[in-house]
C-alpha cells in the first residue's frame, strides 16, 4: 500500500462470508501517516503544542455550530468546588441554572431525514467534520458534543451531573427529543455505543437505523485501555487530565495508525487549554466507565443478540484499531444477523480516519441501496 491512498474504493459484493470493504482516501499526502509504527501513533507530530488568539480551525468549527438546551440540571444548585483543594470553581465547571447546553453542528435541510452522529470516548463532534458534507446531500446530519466533551457544558461531577452511563442514556433521550420529533438514524462510535444501544432499547419506535462504529462487542472489549483508565486514578488522573497532550493527543492517536495535522489537533486540545473543567469531566467519565463498562457491554451484547431486536443494525469496523481486537467481531455479527462493513485502513476512530468514505457508507445503509 503506497504512503498516500488515493481516491480508491474497493467494493465487494455482500455475502454471508464476504463483507464489504472500503479503503480510506487522502486528498493530501500529508494528512495522514499510514502504517505508522506504534511509537508514532502514540502522539501527534509536535512537541509542546501551541495556542494563540489568531483565527484557528476551532474558531471556524465554533462558527458552524450552535448550542441546544436539553436535559434538566439535577443536584442542589450549590456552586461546584475543586475536588482537590475545595476552592469554588470557575463558570465553565458550574452547571447551567436550569437546562444543560449542548454544542452541535448541523448540515443539510431541515426537511430531510435526520441522522445523529455520536462521538466516542474521548473525542468530539469535530471527528465527523468530513462525514457531514457527504451526508448533508440527502439528510439532516447533526453531530453533537456529549456533556463533558468538546464545547458542551462540563459541570463538575456531583453538581448536577455525575457522568454515569445511565445519565448519558437519559440525557441523550432529552437531546434527541429536543432536536427532532421524527424517527432518526443513529451513528455512534466506540464505548458510548453501550449507552446508545440502551437508549435504542428504551425507545425503539424512535430509531430507523443504528450504525455502530467499533463498539465493544466481545467480553475482551469490556475493559478500558490503559491510555484511558489512567484518568480514573486518584491524584495522578487529576494531573494527567489537565495535560492536553495526555488528555487529548495520546488517546486520539494511540488507538490507530495515523497522526493528525496540527490544525485538527488544536481543535481537540482547545477545551483542555482553556479550562480545567474538561479535565475534571474526563476524570469523572473515566471512573464511571471503568466501573460500569463491563455490565453495560454485556447488556448491549444481550440486546443485540435478542431475537426480538427489530432495529436495523450495522457494525462498521476499522480493522487497525489498537484498542479493540477484531477477533470475535465477525462471529458476533453472523450470530446476531447484523450487517458488517470492514474498513481495513481505519483505526478505532473510524470517522476521523475515513470520514468521507464513512459518510457514503452511512448514506447507503440508510437508503438501503444495492450495497447490501
Amino acid at each position: 500500500m503506497p504512503p498516500s491512498v488515493t481516491a480508491k474504493l474497493e467494493q465487494n459484493k455482500y455475502s454471508p462470508t464476504k463483507h464489504p470493504k472500503f479503503f480510506c482516501k487522502s486528498s493530501n499526502q500529508d494528512d495522514y501517516l499510514i502504517d505508522a509504527p506504534v511509537s508514532v501513533g502514540d502522539g501527534f507530530s509536535f512537541s509542546g503544542g501551541k495556542y494563540s488568539d489568531q483565527p484557528s480551525s476551532s474558531d471556524e468549527w465554533l462558527k458552524q455550530g450552535k448550542w441546544v438546551k436539553a436535559h434538566r440540571v439535577g443536584g442542589s444548585g450549590v456552586e461546584a468546588k475543586d475536588p482537590i483543594f475545595g476552592l469554588t470553581m470557575g463558570a465553565s465547571s458550574q452547571a447551567s441554572k436550569d437546562v444543560f447546553r449542548w454544542f452541535c453542528v448541523e448540515s443539510g435541510s431541515l426537511d430531510s431525514p435526520p441522522v445523529i452522529l455520536i462521538h466516542g470516548f474521548p473525542s468530539q463532534s469535530y471527528s465527523y467534520r468530513k462525514a457531514l458534507p457527504v451526508l448533508s446531500k440527502n439528510y439532516r446530519a447533526i453531530a453533537f458534543d456529549w456533556l463533558g466533551f468538546g464545547f458542551s457544558d462540563k459541570p463538575q461531577a456531583g453538581y448536577g451531573f455525575n457522568y454515569t452511563l445511565d445519565e448519558f442514556v437519559y440525557s441523550l433521550e432529552s437531546f434527541i427529543d429536543e432536536v427532532t420529533t421524527r424517527e432518526v438514524s443513529l451513528v455512534v462510535q466506540g464505548y458510548f455505543s453501550t449507552a446508545v444501544v440502551k437508549y435504542a432499547r428504551k425507545r425503539p419506535e424512535k430509531i430507523k437505523n443504528l450504525i455502530l462504529l467499533n463498539p465493544p462487542l466481545t467480553p475482551e472489549h469490556a475493559k478500558l485501555p490503559s491510555t484511558l483508565s489512567v484518568f480514573s486514578n486518584f491524584l495522578l488522573g487529576e494531573i494527567f487530565s489537565q495535560d492536553p497532550l495526555r488528555a487529548s493527543d495520546k488517546p486520539l492517536t494511540s488507538c490507530g495508525p495515523y497522526k493528525m495535522k496540527e490544525d485538527d489537533a488544536m481543535v481537540y486540545r482547545r477545551p483542555y487549554l482553556t479550562s480545567g473543567s474538561s479535565g475534571f469531566a474526563l476524570n469523572a467519565i473515566s471512573r464511571a466507565m471503568k466501573k460500569e463498562l463491563k455490565g453495560y457491554a454485556e447488556e448491549m451484547r444481550t440486546s443485540l443478540m435478542n431475537k426480538n431486536w427489530k432495529i436495523p443494525t450495522t457494525v462498521c469496523w476499522g480493522q487497525r484499531d489498537r484498542w479493540l481486537s477484531y477477533e470475535g467481531v465477525e462471529d458476533f455479527c453472523k450470530s446476531s444477523g447484523h450487517k458488517l462493513v470492514e474498513l481495513p485502513m481505519a483505526g478505532h476512530h473510524v470517522q476521523e480516519d475515513c470520514g468521507e468514505e464513512l459518510g457514503g457508507i452511512i448514506s447507503r445503509i440508510i437508503s438501503k441501496s444495492a450495497l447490501f
